[in-house]
């Protein structure tokens, strides 16, 4: 089989991998569960490479996430519930019904005459797709009214609090200072100590995990996306530590070999060297 442009060979060989007997035996034993982390472990990758600007890398990675789409929709095919073209149909419908200002007769629509436009056409498509569900036999979804109903399960758990937060917010359920949130950022500090000193390890990550809540809220005040804000420390670190394993090599030494002492004066050196750098 050989390789091509054409999305039709990209399903074949997906076919390939998954029939019995000739197919591959790590691919024939997967399932939607399965799967579902690989699925979000290529969408930060998608992130990863666009944000590292290396569209060599973009193109390789977009790839990987098509795979996971067809990876799913051929195990739904196979147990009859749906198949790729189902999912094109589905998402290009989605589309032309979501932008009647590009695609119907709703033309030169304003900015906020589009987004009310849009609230509008998601409420009736909540509303058909119950329709669908109660004509397939399926049970109705219990109808969630809260004001955070919608924020995704499967978002990081920063990213959730955040949007949980900026939700409640909607209805005045906030501080209205980045400052009252600095307040509660050294409460929680303050609990974390008395959790420590306690040695309940069941109350010191319930107080962690307050914590982050509040820190991502701070983040959410000052328009700062949290996981944004978490992925520049990270990368901070791993250049600032690289940088220690740099000046430790040229003396021929490793990490393992240095004292903590030496290795805080090469952190604040290479720290130095970066602000000096700008």
């Amino acid at each position: 089989m050989q390789p091509s442009r054409d999305i039709a060979r990209l399903i074949e060989i997906m076919a390939a991998l998954r029939t019995p007997g000739t197919g591959c035996p790590w691919d024939l034993e997967q399932d939607f569960a399965s799967i579902a982390p690989y699925t979000i472990e290529e969408a930060y990758e998608v992130a990863d490479a666009i944000a590292r600007g290396d569209k060599l890398d973009l193109k390789d990675e977009l790839g990987d996430l098509l795979l996971q789409v067809v990876f799913h929709a051929r195990m739904a095919e196979e147990e009859g519930s749906f198949a790729f073209p189902d999912v094109v149909e589905a998402i290009t419908s989605k589309l032309i019904r979501r932008h009647p200002h590009v695609f119907g007769d709703a033309r030169d629509l304003s900015p906020a005459e589009v987004k009310a436009l849009w609230h509008r056409i998601k409420a009736e498509e909540k509303a058909d797709k119950a329709a669908a569900h109660a004509a397939a036999g399926l049970p109705p979804k219990e109808e969630d009214k809260s004001v955070l109903a919608g924020v995704a399960h499967g978002l990081p758990a920063l990213s959730r609090a955040w949007k949980l937060q900026a939700r409640a917010s909607t209805v005045g359920f906030d501080w209205n200072d980045a400052r009252l949130v600095l307040d509660k950022i050294r409460e929680e500090t303050q609990e974390i100590e008395e959790a420590l000193a306690g040695g309940d390890k069941a109350a010191i990550h319930e107080e962690i995990g307050d914590l982050l809540f509040v820190i991502a809220n701070l983040a959410r005040h000052v328009d700062a996306e949290p996981e944004g804000c978490l992925a520049a420390a990270n990368a901070k670190f791993e250049r600032r530590f690289k940088g220690i394993e740099a000046a430790l090599e040229a003396e021929g030494r490793t990490a393992k070999e240095a004292s903590l002492e030496e290795m805080e004066a090469l952190w604040q050196a290479v720290k130095k060297a970066e602000k000096a750098s700008g």
